[in-house]
């Protein structure tokens, strides 16, 4: 497996006098786990069909484990890939081990591994039932379970977790930490943000078909210079009190609610200002420091 297993230079895809996707440079290192967000229209699925092989690539180059999509050995390389689309389309007179015994088939994979995984995706109970029974949290399950059916090396998941309750979240989550300790790649989309923050090694940021910024989302954080909050609790008169000893730093407001003050300052001044909040000692019950969520991050790269 190349270092890099998924590698876009210059990726561009026009639909008429629309360009979608717009000279797309992008690297992806084997056993990361990396999020792709953008706003509807972005070209964040479009992007996903190009890795793919299932649309054209009007010019530049994608190439994913070292092969180009529209190359004449990418067909080999594509038995290694699970896809689970945005929208999953399934046939509702299966049943859900039918419908993944349909899919092994068609991947030449043993049906004998398909039970597996209906109780890995927590499905096992509902096995035996049409997939038109199946509500819309379970047939995102199903089409999960088919992705992963081949073992495959990279995984790309389009909107995964919609329909899905936040305990199938969870379980969700968890499953992918299982693959990421397999060491396989996996490339998502996610509209829900807090959802992704804590969870992906990288992300790209993806505006008007192209790349507006990639990275950590720490290192998207400090590359906007958004102001942090520190949440300081305590008795009357803390307010007083911490805008004395923070007289003189660069601090954006103070607002005090209840016995809570919530301070926004830049990043610069993070240090200084807890070395002077020290000072106060037993006047602070407790202290928070609260970094930019990426939802600010989306919407300041976007600004």
């Amino acid at each position: 497996m190349a270092s890099n297993i998924v590698e876009a230079r210059g990726a561009t895809k026009d639909f008429g006098t629309v360009q979608a996707v717009k000279g797309v440079d992008l690297t992806i290192a084997a056993g990361e786990l990396f999020g792709l967000i953008g706003h509807n229209g972005a070209g964040k699925s479009t992007l996903f069909k190009m890795m793919l092989g299932l649309i054209t690539i009007t010019s530049g180059d994608i190439l994913l484990d070292g092969e180009k999509v529209n190359g004449p050995r990418f067909r080999e390389t594509r038995r290694k890939i699970g896809y689970l689309p945005e929208n999953v389309v399934l046939y509702d007179n299966l049943t859900g081990i039918e419908t993944l015994y349909f899919f092994a088939d068609l991947k030449a994979v043993p049906r004998k591994d398909c039970p597996a995984l209906l109780e890995k995706v927590g499905l096992s109970h509902a096995a035996s039932r049409r997939v038109r029974e199946y509500s819309k949290g379970m047939r995102q399950r199903l089409g999960f379970a088919q992705a992963l059916l081949g073992t495959p090396r990279l995984l790309f998941l389009d909107e995964p977790t919609t329909g899905l309750d936040p305990g199938a979240i969870r379980d969700f989550y968890r499953i992918l930490r299982e693959l990421k300790g397999e060491g396989v790649t996996m490339v998502l989309t996610s509209h829900i943000l807090a959802e992704i923050q804590e969870r992906v090694d990288r992300l790209a940021i993806m505006e008007d078909g192209g790349i507006r910024a990639t990275g950590t989302v720490q290192a998207l954080r400090e590359g906007m210079n958004l102001p942090l909050t520190l949440e300081i609790a305590g008795g009357a008169g803390l307010c007083e009190q911490v805008r004395r000893v923070l007289e003189g730093l660069a601090i954006e407001s103070i607002e005090e609610a209840g016995n809570t003050l919530h301070i926004r300052l830049p990043r610069d001044a993070k240090m200084p200002a807890l070395t002077r909040l020290a000072t106060l000692g037993e006047a602070m019950r407790d202290l928070h420091v609260r970094e930019p969520s990426l939802e600010d991050v989306f919407f300041g790269y976007r600004n």
